[in-house]
């Protein structure tokens, strides 16, 4: 008896779930060994393309010292014949943690999945409004700190 792997749709929704519940582990866990993570509107001086499980986890290291998110909201996806493929739209709401600053961002991550695995991932955001709520929070510590330089 075959198991049919999981859709982008259930891979999209789950990694929302994750992330909301902080569990930064099981969130990696959903790339491919060989997975991409891409930030086409990266600052300069911020990795565009991280290649890898293994890379991906180093990158999130922090990252829930960084945000505490307490609501995904506005969740759309867009599907088309391709069941490998989705395009997400999203809000994240929380608080700087360092600060105690309202975040909220909006995100479209355009997914694809290979054996239900994430095999890319373009995450585009406005690094500028990421620069304006975390001016002032050291970032240096944080592995990922989005649209801020270091």
């Amino acid at each position: 008896m075959s198991t049919t792997p999981r859709s982008a749709r259930e891979v999209a929704q789950e990694s929302l779930r994750l992330l909301l519940a902080k569990d930064m582990e099981s969130y990696t866990a959903l790339w491919a060994q060989d997975g991409v993570f891409e930030l086409p509107f990266a600052a300069p001086d911020q990795p565009s393309r991280i290649l890898g499980r293994a890379a991906l986890r180093a990158h999130l290291a922090g990252y829930t010292d960084l945000l505490d998110i307490h609501e995904i909201s506005d969740v759309v996806l867009h599907e088309g014949t391709d069941r490998d493929r989705v395009v997400m739209e999203f809000a994240a709401s929380g608080v700087v943690v360092a600060t105690r600053r309202p975040y909220r961002m909006n995100y479209i991550a355009v997914i694809a999945t290979r054996e239900g695995f994430i095999e890319s991932y373009r995450d585009y955001w406005s690094p500028a409004a990421a620069a304006d709520v975390l001016a002032g929070v050291d970032t240096s510590r944080v592995a990922f700190a989005p649209g801020v330089g270091r």
